[in-house]
């Protein structure tokens, strides 16, 4: 035993002699070993915070930890999308009893139904909301309000569409300058000079001072079906939204918090718009670009040498047209004035003064920035729509018809950690009731409900082949006759086919809430570690087959789509870079031991006939190589952890866009250092160490003493 101690001492001592003999080679070698073992360290770190940023993100916006739908669906769930679009899936028919049958399941604290999809919010035109105060002020005034704050809100609204309508035929006088009328089409150019004819109707002395006052209504008609659609705008916006059960996803998912406004009422039918859908959607687009340029300046850019914030600059110098039509006469020579003292300019007309203030530089942006806010803003609607307003939803349900439904605004919400983030804070928080209006599903009840309706109203089924000669031909009625019948179904009255009014100001209970149709349903666990996450899904799946629900279990990373798999991608480029990195480190570690054993033979050959056995030489060359590689791969590891701290330490990894601000679930990655990414680059550089060091201590073992003396001869 003690023999065998001696020559393992005397072998250790022998490969590090050589070592330090040699110390260009180890050098070399030692260098590569190094910054492998640094790049594993790093990106192992950077890995795991993406893949722990990647969880609190979907985790805590949609995702939950398990989700559940309906098995039957022609897709799998992906709640922020696919490449082919969203999910097509199949309605789970009754929630309330998903969500009785999930809750009995160990672990699961909160099941909470969704519904995700994309509607068109109808916002009006500029000239539509202008329109519709005035027409306010006009019925109050019918009604008989003669107050004095009534007459002076009219005679305001009055001046101020006046104005607007002026604007509007400047702006069609000059686009008619653009076009060869001569080239158009007979019924175009009619249409042309109709409109010419409205304009000058709309801006005659007779209209505003005769025809308003005695007959207001009908000119009011004539201002939105004749002029109002000359303004060229849209008066629509794309909205994404999930219809949830709002208090359940407010407990469920705590990182949402409240920007302005209020949470909607329990049981109340409400909005909850994401604050960067309203940022990037709703604003009024000057205010968007100055926050653009606001934030770009702050973060070291300059407008004189950086030509996207140049272009946002003459973007702004000639879209002036959302600022000017909403100020009335009164506060537009106001702002005229204000404008002419700030910019010390003699021009009389607001539209160049309002150009040339926006005609920002570096160093006058902050206090023109400062102005528009303080003077300009509070005189104009900065949104389409806001806290407080009501707003039309128009969506295609289910039977491919286009429901419209009301619903108030009641707060903005964003994501902590994800405020700018389009995936997260893009989405507008809806009631479950609002959702399944739009959605428009037939449960089995309302279709069993339907018929027995059908049955009592004598109503027949006729096939498509028959309906012309059922309606034109034979005679028989449809609808036998003297049968009338008064439908009183609850149902119904809780529709989008009550009044407006009367839904809005509607409590609904929970059992209304949870007995319906859902899409999906997040599942919250009280132990959300991996390894739960994926009891729970064999565990929520077998508690569905119990209670007969056709149901599919799935985790948050597979809901997550394409989103939740960005994960598995910086793992795979990270498994080919250190692949490379050390595919690389293995050849010139081999190269530079092989040509070590190779000019080494004398000393290897008198090795040998002094008696070390060959077994001592193989160990001696893969010490020698597993030394270096341990010893260089142990300070690279040290870097790498420094690094990893240093870099935290800063602040970490600034998020460059708004979709790595979802990767890293807030503006930077946070990179930190943990145990399994050091164990992993010692382990990956002994293995490499050992599988570049075999070859060279193979050639070395079989050197002879007679090769030595024929290399010394």
């Amino acid at each position: 035993m003690r023999s065998r101690g001696r020559a393992a001492a005397v072998l250790v001592q022998i490969a590090f002699r050589n070592l330090f003999a040699n110390r260009w080679r180890t050098i070399v070698i030692g260098g590569v070993v190094l910054l492998g073992a640094f790049l594993v360290v790093v990106g192992s770190s950077i890995v795991e915070s993406i893949d722990t940023g990647m969880r609190r993100s979907i985790q805590g916006s949609l995702g939950g930890h398990v989700q559940v739908f309906n098995e039957s669906s022609k897709d799998t769930l992906s709640i922020y999308g696919s490449f082919m679009g969203d999910s097509v899936l199949e309605p789970i028919e009754d929630f309330a009893e998903v969500k009785v049958a999930l809750r009995k399941v160990p672990n699961v604290r909160e099941v909470v139904p969704m519904g995700i999809d994309q509607a068109v919010v109808a916002t009006g035109n500029i000239f539509d909301q202008a329109l519709e105060r005035l027409r306010a002020d006009v019925r109050a005034r019918l009604d008989g309000d003669r107050s004095e704050d009534r007459a002076r809100a009219f005679e305001s609204g009055k001046a101020h569409v006046r104005r607007m309508v002026a604007l509007l035929r400047d702006e069609v006088a000059r686009a008619r300058t653009l076009v060869d009328e001569a080239s158009l089409r007979e019924s175009d150019r009619e249409e042309l000079a109709r409109s010419h004819a409205d304009l000058l109707r709309a801006t005659s002395a007779p209209f505003w001072e005769i025809e308003l006052d005695r007959d207001p209504l009908a000119a009011l008609e004539f201002l939105e079906n004749r002029i109002a659609p000359l303004s060229a705008e849209g008066g629509t916006t794309l909205i994404r939204y999930v219809g949830t059960d709002q208090g359940a996803f407010r407990r469920a998912f705590d990182r949402m918090e409240l920007v302005a406004g209020t949470w909607v009422p329990e049981g109340k039918r409400g909005a909850l718009v994401g604050a960067y859908y309203a940022e990037e959607y709703l604003k009024l687009k000057t205010a968007h670009r100055l926050d653009k340029i606001r934030d770009a300046l702050s973060r070291g850019r300059r407008i004189a040498d950086d030509e996207e914030l140049q272009r946002w600059v003459r973007e702004n110098t000639t879209m002036t047209r959302d600022i000017l039509l909403q100020l009335g006469p009164r506060e537009a020579e106001e702002l005229a004035d204000a404008l002419r003292a700030f910019l010390g300019s003699k021009a009389r007309q607001l539209r160049p003064l309002l150009s040339s203030f926006l005609d920002a530089t570096d160093g006058s942006f902050a206090d023109r920035y400062r102005f528009f806010y303080d003077r300009i803003a509070p005189h104009i609607r900065l949104y389409l729509f806001g806290v407080g307003d009501t707003v039309t939803i128009k969506a295609p349900s289910k039977t491919g018809y286009i429901n419209s439904v009301n619903v108030k605004v009641y707060g903005v919400v964003n994501f902590r950690g994800m405020e700018q983030s389009g995936l997260a804070s893009m989405m507008t928080v809806l009631d479950l009731m609002t959702w399944r209006d739009l959605y428009g599903h037939l449960t089995r009840e309302k279709g069993a409900e339907l018929a027995e309706i059908k049955r009592a109203a004598g109503v027949k089924e006729i096939s498509r082949d028959d309906a012309e000669a059922a309606l034109f031909g034979d005679g028989r009625p449809v609808l036998e006759e003297g049968k009338a019948v008064r439908i009183e179904d609850p149902h119904l009255r809780g529709s989008a086919r009550a009044a407006p009014a009367a839904l809005l100001e509607r409590t609904y209970s929970q059992e209304e809430i949870d007995r319906g149709v859902a899409l999906n349903a997040a599942v919250i666990l009280e132990d959300p570690s991996p390894g739960a996450i994926r009891r729970a899904v064999a565990d929520v799946g077998a508690a569905a087959k119990a209670a007969g629900l056709p149901l599919r279990a799935i985790t948050w990373q597979a809901a997550a789509g394409y989103v939740g798999q960005l994960v598995f991608v910086f793992r795979l480029i990270l498994f080919v870079a250190v692949l490379m990195m050390f595919g690389v480190a293995l050849i010139v570690i081999n190269n530079a031991m092989v040509m070590a054993a190779l000019q080494r033979v004398k000393e290897l050959g008198t090795m040998r006939a002094i008696g070390a056995q060959r077994r001592f030489v193989l160990l001696m060359v893969v010490l020698e190589t597993v030394a270096i590689g341990l010893a260089f791969g142990a300070c690279g590891a040290a870097l790498g952890a420094a690094f990893v701290k240093v870099v935290a330490l800063l602040g970490g990894i600034p998020a460059p866009n708004d979709q790595l601000l979802f990767v890293f679930s807030g503006p930077a990655l946070v990179p930190t250092i943990d145990a399994t990414s050091l164990a992993l680059a010692l382990l990956v550089v002994f293995v490499v160490s050992v599988l570049s060091g075999i070859y060279p201590a193979l050639l070395a073992m079989r050197i002879t003493p007679v090769q030595a003396m024929a290399s010394e001869e």
